[in-house]
C-alpha cells in the first residue's frame, strides 16, 4: 500500500523546468504557481506584460525561481525564441502546458474569416509551434512531458461556438498524434479537457453573447457538482500529467469538467 508521503513524492516537480504559455492569468496563472510550490522553476509566456511579470514576480518572492517572457504564441520566431530563451534563463525545458487560448461565441454563418483565423492561431498554431521547438531539446535530453489545454467542447460541441470546438477538437487530436510519434523519445503528451471555470474568458463569453455575468455562471454551473471550475482544479489536473505520478499515461483526454459531459 502507498503511503501518502510516496505519492507527494511522485506529484514533487523538483528539479524540472517547465514553460507555461498563457501564464498570466486565469488557469495559466494557478498552474504557475502550483507548479512552482511544487519544486519546478518557471517560465511564463505571454501577450499580457505587467501581469506575466507580476506573476514571476510573486513565485520569486516565494522562494520560487521563474521568469517572464514575452510571447505571442501565434508567431513562429516568438515561440523558436521563447523556447532558446527558457532553456537559457532555466537551465532545461522538462515541462510545457500550452495553455493560451481564445474564444469567439458563434455561429459558422456568424463568424468572420478573421475571427475564424484567429482562434485557430491562438488554439490549434500555438501548440504545434511550442511542441515544434520543445520537442528536439526534450528528446535531446532524455524526455520530457507536454501538456495542451482543450476543453470539453473539443469532445462535444456546444452552441454558438463553432471555431473554439473545433480548435479545441483539432488539439484533442494534435495531442493523440504527438504522443504516438514521440513517445519512443520518452516524452509523454496529454490534454486535459475543464468544463466552464471561474476564469476571465468566461466573462468574455458572457460578454460576447450580450449576457449578464451571474445568469451565465448560474447556467454554466447545471451540472452534476452544481458549480463551475477554479483555475486551481484545471491546475491540479496538470499536475497529475506532469509528474511521476502519470509516468503510464500518453495520448490521453483528461476531462475536468465537474461531470458536465457525463451524460
Amino acid at each position: 500500500m502507498c503511503s501518502s508521503k510516496s505519492v507527494l513524492n511522485r506529484l514533487s516537480l523538483k528539479g524540472k523546468a517547465a514553460l507555461i504559455t498563457g501564464g498570466a492569468s486565469g488557469i495559466g496563472r494557478a498552474t504557475a504557481l502550483l507548479f512552482a510550490r511544487e519544486g519546478a522553476s518557471i517560465s511564463i509566456a505571454d501577450i499580457d506584460q505587467n501581469n506575466g511579470r507580476a506573476v514571476a514576480q510573486s513565485i520569486c518572492e516565494r522562494g520560487g525561481r521563474a521568469v517572464y517572457i514575452p510571447c505571442d504564441v501565434t508567431k513562429a520566431d516568438h515561440c523558436e525564441e521563447t523556447i532558446k530563451q527558457t532553456v537559457r534563463q532555466l537551465g532545461d525545458l522538462n515541462i510545457l502546458v500550452n495553455n493560451a487560448g481564445i474564444i469567439r461565441r458563434a455561429s459558422v454563418t456568424e463568424t468572420e474569416e478573421e475571427a475564424w483565423d484567429r482562434v485557430m492561431a491562438v488554439n490549434v498554431k500555438s501548440v504545434f509551434l511550442l511542441s515544434k521547438y520543445a520537442i528536439p531539446h526534450m528528446a535531446e535530453g532524455g524526455g520530457g512531458v507536454v501538456i495542451n489545454i482543450a476543453s470539453g467542447w473539443g469532445l462535444a460541441g456546444g452552441p454558438r461556438a463553432a471555431a473554439y470546438c473545433a480548435s479545441k477538437g483539432a488539439v484533442i487530436l494534435l495531442t493523440k498524434a504527438m504522443a504516438i510519434d514521440h513517445g519512443k523519445d520518452n516524452i509523454r503528451v496529454n490534454c486535459v479537457c475543464p468544463g466552464d471555470t471561474d476564469t476571465a474568458l468566461l466573462h468574455e463569453e458572457a460578454r460576447q453573447l450580450g449576457e449578464s455575468i451571474e445568469p451565465f455562471r448560474e447556467r454554466a454551473a447545471l451540472r452534476p457538482l452544481k458549480r463551475i471550475g477554479q483555475p486551481e482544479e484545471i491546475a491540479h489536473a496538470a499536475l497529475y500529467l506532469a509528474s511521476e505520478a502519470s509516468s503510464f499515461v500518453t495520448g490521453t483526454s483528461l476531462v475536468v469538467d465537474g461531470g458536465g459531459l457525463a451524460g
